[in-house]
């Protein structure tokens, strides 16, 4: 198969439902800002030095795909389901356990790994934004509205938690 197909050259694009809307409907902007969110990920595992962090954000870009398939998807079961969002509760609150009590708004950016889970939070919350404002008026599923929101948060958790570790050059039990 070619990776061109040359359908798209009118400015349509397919669904994974196999509905044909325009390149710049809301909702291929949705699951296009997840998929930033998986190569902001891609960065930052390559320059995390906790192998720990580096497997859970293996572990959650191998959760967005589903994520994409749900939000590029019409009128089908969701893929993301309640125990991926308790996974990333539970997570959470291992890291909040596991690290220092917060007592400022943090500047990101002490590592280059931090620095790219920052990002992927930071567009995370755009992707929130925008499901939001396009769940006005297409049907999304509540599961994937929490994921982002949790995503967010698991995101600054695993920055935090980085960063952390690079300061006392020692690995976060995560």
């Amino acid at each position: 198969m070619k990776v061109y197909t040359k359908t798209g050259d009118e400015g349509l694009t397919s669904l994974f439902t196999g509905e044909r809307v325009e390149k710049d409907s809301p909702r291929v902007d949705v699951y296009g800002t997840v998929d930033e969110i998986n190569s902001a990920l891609a960065i930052a595992r390559n320059f995390s030095a906790v192998p720990e962090i580096r497997k859970k954000i293996f572990e959650t870009q191998k959760i967005l795909p589903r994520l994409m398939a749900d939000l590029a998807s019409i009128n089908q079961p969701a893929r993301i389901t309640s125990a991926d969002i308790k996974n990333l509760e539970d997570d959470i609150d291992l890291l909040d356990k596991n690290l220092p009590p917060l007592k400022n708004f943090i500047i990101p950016g002490d590592t280059k790994a931090g620095a790219f889970l920052d990002l992927a939070r930071t567009i995370t919350r755009r992707a929130e934004r925008q499901f939001y404002k396009q769940s006005h008026f297409e049907a999304f599923h509540e599961e994937d509205r929490i994921f982002l929101n949790r995503l967010s948060d698991y995101l600054f958790m695993l920055m935090r938690a980085e960063d952390f570790a690079a300061a006392k050059k020692s690995a976060v039990l995560v």
